[in-house]
């Protein structure tokens, strides 16, 4: 079957990155998750301490940020190394998420990250999810998906995520968080979230993830029906 390019975009805590393993797994392609990769820069700021309001710093900080994903077969996922060490769990903690949308509107880091995503898409046969795939990076992607759920399931879910990592968070935390993340998303001026204007929307509140994907995997089979006739 012919390859195509997959991006799937939307907000925090829709399910993007469960879709997107699924989808991959599903069809043996790659997935790439591009949040790995805000997350990872944003870590490697806070641990340098490096100001992201200074774009000078910023440039020469990029400098030394060397990203990869290599497959863990303990987890059977493929996991982000920030300078040759594996940093999955690192990312996922409440500080880098608090300061990775702050991270991702500069205009330095997009376009860093950006480049290195449109190098990994040329075979095709890719799923990237993320903020900007279907509009920024991937705008002719033969498939595009913006995800989207009610707040009040997204606050849920995110909720149960970190608690279980950490029994202190509370849940209006999470939701004060979540709240921010979307408002600096949707209001950024480099590449903002936003729907691409051939994007099929998925609202995925009511859908189980066996139901999600059954009906991803028929709109795959459409586009890829379409590209080889």
């Amino acid at each position: 079957m012919k390859k195509i390019i997959i991006t799937i975009d939307g907000y925090s805590s829709c399910g993007k990155s469960t879709l997107a393993k699924q989808l991959a797994g599903e069809l043996d392609y790659v997935y790439i998750d591009s949040g790995a990769m805000y997350r990872a820069i944003t870590l490697y700021f806070i641990q340098n301490r490096v100001d992201w309001a200074d774009h000078e710093a910023v440039k020469a900080a990029l400098h030394d940020i060397h990203l990869e994903f290599e497959f863990n077969p303990l987890t059977d996922a493929s996991e982000i190394t920030l300078n040759g060490e594996n940093v999955e769990h690192m990312i996922r903690e409440m500080l880098v998420a608090e300061k990775v949308s702050e991270v991702a509107a500069v205009k330095e880091v997009r376009e860093f990250a950006v480049a290195q995503q449109q190098k990994m898409g040329t075979k095709k046969g890719i799923v990237m999810d993320g903020r900007d795939i279907g509009t920024t990076v991937f705008p002719h992607a033969e498939l595009k998906i913006f995800m989207t759920a009610d707040t009040a399931i997204r606050v849920e879910r995110r909720f149960k995520e970190l608690y279980a990592k950490n029994k202190n968070i509370s849940i209006h935390e999470v939701k004060e968080n979540l709240e921010l993340r979307d408002y600096i998303d949707t209001n950024r001026e480099i590449s903002p979230l936003r729907k691409a204007e051939d994007a099929i929307i998925l609202d995925n509140s009511q859908l189980t993830p066996d139901e999600q994907l059954k009906l991803v995997l028929q709109w795959v089979d459409d586009v890829v029906l379409v590209q080889s006739s």
